[in-house]
């Protein structure tokens, strides 16, 4: 009985040792060092970081930079905020991947069947269990764009241009 009653203490001893070390050492977390939308660049890969799309921008990339390149799963929600015919908040694509050891980019896609629908979307990206993190963008149709003149800015004659 002496015996049981000192293995049980040790048990305890060892277990709360080792309970000890494991807070010492948590597990690091990984976050977001930064989110963008891109376009196409033309070859299939993402372009630059752009705010605005068009029905035709198909498919639009969502490219997640990451704080660490440890290994974790980011995963992508697309939500369709304010679409005409769509019901408010309706995920239109959602996808994860498990990063590998010394990958800190993820790159995402979405892609409607057809064209977009011209509206308000958002993505929402989390890391691990995380608090997701949102970035909200606008689609809209062909016309309903701003076209840029040469120097990049909007043409003063369009109804679209903002007047200063």
């Amino acid at each position: 009985m002496k015996n049981i009653l000192l293995f049980l203490i040790a048990l305890t001893v060892f277990a709360t040792a080792a309970a000890a070390q494991e807070a010492q050492h948590p597990t690091p977390q990984v976050g977001i060092e930064d989110i963008y939308l891109a376009k196409d660049d033309g070859n299939g890969k993402a372009g630059d970081a752009v705010t605005g799309f068009v029905t035709t921008d198909v498919p639009i990339y969502c490219v997640v930079q990451l704080d660490s390149a440890i290994p974790v799963t980011v995963k992508m929600n697309l939500i369709a905020v304010s679409v005409p015919g769509v019901k408010p908040e309706t995920r239109v694509v959602s996808t994860s991947y498990t990063t590998k050891d010394n990958q800190s980019r993820v790159n995402f896609t979405g892609r409607p069947v057809g064209r977009w629908a011209a509206g308000k979307y958002r993505v929402d990206i989390f890391v691990g269990n995380s608090t997701p993190i949102s970035k909200p963008f606008v689609v809209q149709s062909p016309s309903a764009a701003p076209k840029p003149s040469a120097e990049g800015f909007a043409d003063p004659r369009s109804k679209n241009a903002r007047k200063l």
